[in-house]
C-alpha cells in the first residue's frame, strides 16, 4: 500500500467517523434511536437534550438554551453530512474541531473532566483539527470538484 493511499484512507475514516458520530447525536436528540431510557440512547428526545446543555452551559440564561440546543443540532447536522461526503473537508474539520473543544469544555466545567476524557471528547477534537491540516481528501466531493476544475 502507498504513502497516498494510506493518507486518502486515514482522512476518509478520519471524515466518517467525526461525520456519523455527529449525525448519531443528533439522531439521538430526536429520539430515532428510541425513547428515554433505551438501551444505549443518551437523550432520547430534545427535552433531556436541553437539560444536559444548560448542565454544560451553566452561565447561559434558563432563556437561551433552546437557542444553543438548536444551533449544536444544526452545526451538527451540517458539519456530519459535509465531512461524510467530503464538501469543503477543511472548513467542516476546523468547525468541528472548534465546536467538540466548545463540547469539551462545557463538559468539563458542567459534569468535571472525567466525562470529556471517558467520551473521548478531546480526542475528537484534536482529529478533526488534524484533518483541518491536510489539503487533499480523495473519495470527496472535494476531490470532484477539484478535477472538473483542473
Amino acid at each position: 500500500m502507498t504513502q497516498h493511499t494510506v493518507h486518502a484512507a486515514t482522512a476518509l475514516f478520519l471524515r466518517l467517523a467525526l461525520g456519523v458520530a455527529f449525525l448519531s447525536a443528533v439522531m439521538d436528540r430526536l429520539g430515532l434511536w428510541g425513547p428515554p431510557f433505551s438501551r444505549n440512547v443518551a437523550w432520547g428526545n430534545l427535552d433531556r437534550f436541553a437539560a444536559y446543555t444548560a448542565t454544560l452551559n451553566p452561565w447561559a440564561p434558563p432563556a437561551l438554551i433552546p437557542t444553543i440546543v438548536w444551533i449544536v443540532t444544526l452545526a451538527e447536522t451540517g458539519l456530519g453530512a459535509a465531512l461524510i461526503i467530503g464538501l469543503w473537508t477543511r472548513r467542516a474539520a476546523l468547525a468541528s474541531g472548534v465546536l467538540l473543544l466548545l463540547f469539551a469544555l462545557g463538559m468539563t466545567v458542567g459534569t468535571g473532566i472525567k466525562s470529556a476524557l471517558n467520551a473521548s471528547v478531546f480526542s475528537a477534537s484534536a482529529a478533526a483539527f488534524a484533518l483541518s491540516t491536510w489539503h487533499a481528501h480523495a473519495w470527496s466531493v472535494d476531490a470532484l470538484r477539484q478535477r472538473s476544475q483542473s
